[in-house]
């Protein structure tokens, strides 16, 4: 049995021997595949030390998040865009919109987020998708932006039903994490609708631990009690959460 984490900020962790524990804990759950988004210029570096300690395990992705796309947004993904070149990238993430903290930056945010999915058209790749009380802007930018090149996640979904079909018809898998054992959060309603053939698993750590940690930092090793909660939804076995979700992360990602 194989988890997989496709959204993970377990780099943050600086600190070699807390880092390795939280590795540890990992492959002790079995949550052997770690998808690693950028966020901006200064984790590149800290994701790439993280994929050479742990080649077999940990794969990179390039992009600026929503919420650093900043007044020099252009010379950041300038800087982000050359270091792809001579590293192995999975992904462009993670990209999108947020309106959460600041809704003054939204034209650059959109200006951000197309040319990066322009990236992912270039060369190949998913994006994974930051959306935070942003569906209507980031549907309706993806939808100007359809075509078959345009795929990957939406990373923490926690939209409704609608939404949900209307990521899925756009080519883009579910990301899932501890938000779904919130027990006000409806997502376990959601979800009963919808094939499991169209999620993939995540932690988003070291943010939204799931229960029984929430409120706590969280980690990749907890992505057990998404599965859990996953296998209680749709009445299958941890193993065939693991087994399909692994599955359908090697869609997204090749790998």
């Amino acid at each position: 049995m194989i988890f997989t984490d496709t959204h993970t900020h377990l780099y943050y962790e600086q600190e070699a021997e807390k880092q390795a524990q939280l590795m540890e804990r990992c492959f002790e759950n079995d949550v052997r595949r770690l998808f690693l988004p950028n966020v901006d210029v200064k984790s590149i570096a800290m994701i790439d030390d993280l994929v050479n300690k742990y080649p077999e395990n940990c794969f990179a992705m390039a992009g600026l998040h929503p919420c650093d796309v900043k007044d020099d947004y252009l010379s950041m993904l300038d800087e982000i865009y050359k270091s792809i070149s001579g590293r192995k990238i999975y992904a462009i993430g993670e990209i999108g919109i947020d309106l959460y903290w600041d809704k003054t930056t939204l034209t650059i945010q959109q200006d951000a987020f197309r040319k990066q999915i322009g990236w992912a058209k270039a060369l190949g790749l998913p994006i994974v998708i930051h959306c935070r009380e942003a569906f209507d802007e980031v549907f309706e930018l993806l939808e100007s932006e359809k075509d078959e090149r345009l795929r990957g996640i939406f990373h923490c979904f926690t939209g409704n039903l609608a939404q949900a079909r209307q990521a899925i018809d756009l080519n883009f898998y579910l990301g899932i994490g501890g938000v779904v054992t919130y027990k006000k959060a409806g997502l376990d309603l959601v979800l009963s609708e919808i094939s499991l053939n169209n999620l993939v698993l995540e932690t988003d750590s070291p943010y939204l631990a799931p229960v029984p940690f929430r409120g706590k930092p969280n980690e990749s090793s907890y992505l057990i009690y998404v599965a859990q909660k996953l296998a209680d939804i749709y009445g299958v076995s941890v193993e065939e959460i693991a087994n399909v979700t692994t599955e359908n992360s090697k869609k997204v990602f090749g790998i």
